[in-house]
């Protein structure tokens, strides 16, 4: 049997994010999350005889803006175009989408790693309509499977939705996940979306299919469909490839099908079978005229375009290592992060702090009074309770630095030296576990010292202590 290092993923996205408009894509209903089922509907969104649709230009220019930070070649002429297939939740029969003139051509996203830039081609990025929500009632999971009935909440329907369809560039899961992370901020902060996939705003479509190493073209595709979760996203990624793997290798040819991914057994079940391009029978939507953006246009839009979150990575990546700016500018924290440090705070402690004890707090980062803060994280010999306190309190109206830096560790050998007699004296069996070779029972006794001294003592004062003691 062939080992898995035999063969080579072959990935490929098609990531949608509903834009950030006051209004639908074709018609002037209110976009509100969490409205009250088929509240927000008219004529031209339900698709009623003789109703016209007119399009969104803040949606036109948000396409722009986006196909720009993505390199890509913004159209003078595309065309509006209807995408054929019937399923409940499209009331008209189609969707008007864009197929042979999108508005945003060929393009690459510049994917920063520890290793060098990985370029992800963009095959397009073209505006569409959303369809309405499906809501599957009388089952345990909320998906079609197992459900009693299905309902159809038309007010998502009509939504502004730019979809980003890259080349099968990506290689593995992981290329798949910073991929999508960096995409998600960049769109986020650009203003073109709000991109959160946990109320749906944010969704991808993951092509996956797998070959042998060396081997030219490519082998039938699973597409998954729908996908909220980064974390599904990549165990629907593994899924499919050690699936189609084991497949190939057991003497099957897998079909390339549409799939669903069940997170809780791991495992795909096939949804139906792909549709291709000819399947949707694809033509000029006749109610729109071209969408033509003057040129102008496009470079003000351009021009509003500041540093983008891939060029920030690289950037702070000279003051730290990849991963930590990675996951500050990810997570939308790099921001607290630069203000404490021009706020005088050392780089690391700076992002050790954002990334681990304010992240830990679920706090918007914007809330920090930053200047406090940065009093805190430069007080010496400061207590870890006092750190703890400091960072619960960051983001309220009333934090002030001089409530905690007070507060500070006791680190003097001389007044140490008996609280950690007594420790030794009290444990002779750690003492001995330890000077058997067994180190890990030293966080036992630095923890017995910082008891004794209710928390004041410097912890690394204490290590050191406890290693010179234990030594003799």
């Amino acid at each position: 049997m062939a080992s898995d290092t035999d063969w080579e993923p072959v990935i490929g996205l098609e990531v949608h994010a509903h834009l950030k408009t006051e209004t639908k894509m074709f018609c002037r209903c209110k976009l509100e999350y969490g409205a009250p089922e088929n509240t927000r509907t008219c004529p031209v969104c339900l698709a009623h005889p003789g109703a016209l649709p007119v399009a969104n230009g803040k949606a036109i220019e948000l396409t722009i803006i986006v196909g720009l930070a993505l390199g890509c070649e913004i159209s003078h002429h595309a065309i509006f175009a209807r995408k054929n297939y019937f399923y409940p939740d499209l009331p008209k029969g189609y969707q008007i989408s864009q197929y042979e003139a999108p508005l945003c051509g060929p393009g690459e996203f510049v994917v920063p790693t520890a290793d060098g830039d990985e370029v992800v081609g963009i095959v397009r990025a073209h505006l569409e309509e959303d369809a309405a929500k499906t809501v599957h009632a009388g089952g345990l999971t909320g998906r079609s499977v197992g459900a009693s009935s299905s309902l159809v909440d038309f007010n998502r329907g009509g939504t502004p939705l730019l979809e980003i369809v890259t080349a099968p560039d990506l290689r593995s899961a992981d290329e798949a996940d910073r991929f999508l992370r960096l995409l998600r901020q960049t769109i986020v902060e650009l203003g073109a979306s709000d991109a959160e996939m946990e109320k749906g705003t944010l969704r991808a479509d993951v092509n996956v299919s797998v070959r042998k190493r060396g081997e030219p073209g490519y082998r039938p595709r699973w597409e998954l469909k729908n996908m909220n979760s980064f974390t599904f996203i990549r165990r629907g990624i593994d899924a499919a490839i050690r699936e189609q793997i084991a497949a190939y290798e057991g003497g099957e040819q897998p079909e390339q099908s549409t799939y669903d991914y069940d997170p809780d057994t791991d495992r795909l079940t096939v949804h139906r079978s792909k549709e291709e391009a000819d399947d949707y029978r694809y033509f000029p939507e006749p109610d729109l005229v071209p969408v033509e953006p003057p040129p102008e246009l496009v470079e003000r839009l351009r021009g509003g375009i500041g540093e983008l979150p891939a060029a920030r990575i690289r950037r702070l990546q000279q003051e730290l290592d990849f991963d930590l700016a990675h996951a500050l500018v990810t997570t939308e924290r790099d921001a607290l992060y630069r203000g404490l440090f021009a706020d005088g705070v050392e780089p690391r402690v700076a992002a050790n702090w954002v990334m681990n004890d304010f992240a830990a707090t679920g706090d918007d980062p914007a809330a920090v009074n930053v200047s406090e803060m940065a009093v805190v994280l430069k007080t010496p010999n400061l207590t870890r309770d006092a750190l703890a306190a400091a960072t619960a309190a960051s983001a309220s109206g009333s934090f002030t630095a001089a409530d905690y830096t007070a507060q500070t560790a006791v680190s003097d050998a001389s007044e140490l030296g008996p609280v950690i007699d007594a420790v030794l004296a009290a444990n002779p069996q750690q003492v001995e576990t330890y000077r058997g070779g067994k180190e890990g029972v030293l966080g036992f006794l630095v923890g017995q010292v910082m008891k004794e001294t209710q928390g004041k003592a410097d912890a690394k004062v204490v290590n050191a202590l406890l290693r010179e003691k234990l030594a003799g």
